[in-house]
């Protein structure tokens, strides 16, 4: 299992393309999930925001404890075949397009009480989660099974999360400009374009033995290397989810920004991401992916703290914040994945333990999320603030929880990422903790 004869191939603009696309409809169900949902449930059908916070907690923690059997269900997928992993994939595509849609359409029927509503809400989201994750997972490990050395580890990352930020990009535009009708359709479309792409792509080296050790689950969570970089992971990920969560709360009620101007900052923040990956692959070269993820972690919070500082009407100085926040982000897009393959090459897991790593990796992404919107939403409520606040205790209230909270738990992953990760005695890519 040769990293050269694999590895090189990737970095073709083809071969790079046919990996990454599907990036494009992963990562553009992620905003409306994320994002455009509880603003969506709030405002259309009057769910209150206690309620919303507890279907969204209860359904991403399940989904996120599901996280880690799906690792090892891909894994498993990948020791039989490639083909049994796309095969698998097309299944989840059609389920995620299927969820996802039931999920911001739903029927009159499911409309007629608030507890129906809730429960529709309940199963399509867990449906749609659960579909979405295998998805993410089989697609991250199949990346991380190509190898090769940082700064390729970095490319094979960058070309699916370029993708992906285009497809934020458009999941940013598409509701405001054409309705939700026409961003579900681009969305299912999207979808099986990327899967057909991935059926090209380069394909990881076969691995029989992944299939046999029944202990593989727990494996990541052995390693010292691996539960030094998930911490910073999931201070950093709950930094970006706090935010993400409420940025169109924040929108509507701090600024009071026309319904026009929402695509303007969503385009802006992931727009700016898109365009710094090449720069940020650049200081890779230079300074190496830990120090550039904390370069990254540094620049969000000299930006964002602004945020602290507007109010109604500031809609420039916002844009602004946005667009290098955008910056920022690159390197949160770029970098922890191309770490963590890193870590699995360095234990000596790489060709047979992929998708267990990512399923815990997913676990915690799944986690931040869920916290995010389980506790920020109901605390936002009981402490005086609801959906078209304009009290000074509320704005106050949500100000505070959108920018002032993100930044003290970036500080705090950049902390761990330093002290776990960086500092030569504990470094992540240090081969002292190698096992087979």
């Amino acid at each position: 299992m040769s990293q050269t004869t694999v590895t090189p191939a990737v970095h073709g603009a083809r071969a790079g393309l046919a990996y990454g696309l599907l990036g494009l409809p992963l990562a553009f169900v992620a905003l409306p999930l994320y994002v455009l949902l509880p603003n969506h449930y709030a405002r259309e059908y009057g769910m209150p925001l206690a309620t919303l916070g507890t279907v969204l907690l209860a359904a991403r923690l399940l989904d996120a404890g599901v996280d880690p059997w799906l690792g090892r269900l891909s894994d498993r997928l990948f020791g039989r075949s490639a083909s049994s992993v796309l095969r698998i994939g097309a299944g989840s595509a059609l389920l995620l397009a299927a969820g996802l849609s039931a999920l911001f359409l739903p029927p009159e029927a499911a409309q007629a009480s608030p507890g129906t509503l809730i429960v529709w809400a309940l199963v399509t989201l867990v449906v749609t989660y659960l579909a979405y994750s295998q998805l993410s997972i089989a697609h991250q490990a199949w990346g991380a099974r190509l190898g090769g050395d940082e700064l390729q580890r970095g490319r094979i990352v960058a070309w699916r999360e370029g993708a992906a930020l285009i497809g934020v990009l458009t999941a940013s535009v598409l509701p405001s400009l054409f309705g939700l009708p026409v961003m579900l359709s681009v969305f299912a479309a999207s979808l099986a374009v990327g899967w057909l792409a991935w059926c090209g792509a380069p394909r990881p080296p076969a691995a029989p033995g992944s299939t046999a050790d029944t202990s593989a689950l727990w494996r990541p969570l052995q390693r010292p290397a691996f539960r030094r970089l998930l911490l910073a992971f999931v201070l950093n990920g709950i930094a970006s989810a706090i935010p993400a969560t409420l940025v169109l709360f924040f929108v509507q009620d701090r600024l009071q920004a026309a319904p026009a101007q929402e695509s303007w900052f969503l385009g802006a923040y992931f727009l700016c991401a898109a365009l710094s990956i090449p720069l940020w692959l650049r200081v890779v070269a230079r300074i190496g992916l830990g120090r550039t993820w904390l370069a990254g972690m540094l620049l969000a919070v000299a930006v964002f703290v602004w945020t602290l500082s507007l109010g109604t009407g500031d809609i420039v100085p916002f844009l602004v914040v946005c667009a290098l926040s955008g910056v920022a982000l690159g390197t949160d897009l770029a970098v922890p994945s191309a770490l963590l393959a890193g870590v699995v090459a360095q234990e000596g897991d790489q060709g047979r333990h992929e998708g267990a790593y990512f399923g815990w990796w997913n676990f915690a992404t799944k986690l931040n999320l869920a916290l995010a919107a389980g506790l920020a939403l109901p605390l936002l409520q009981w402490w005086g603030y609801s959906p078209g606040t304009r009290t000074p205790e509320g704005l106050t209230t949500l100000t505070m929880a959108y920018a002032l909270l993100p930044c003290l738990l970036k500080l705090a992953a950049a902390a761990a990422l330093w002290w776990g990760v960086l500092r030569p005695a504990h470094t992540a890519l240090a081969p002292t903790s190698a096992q087979g």
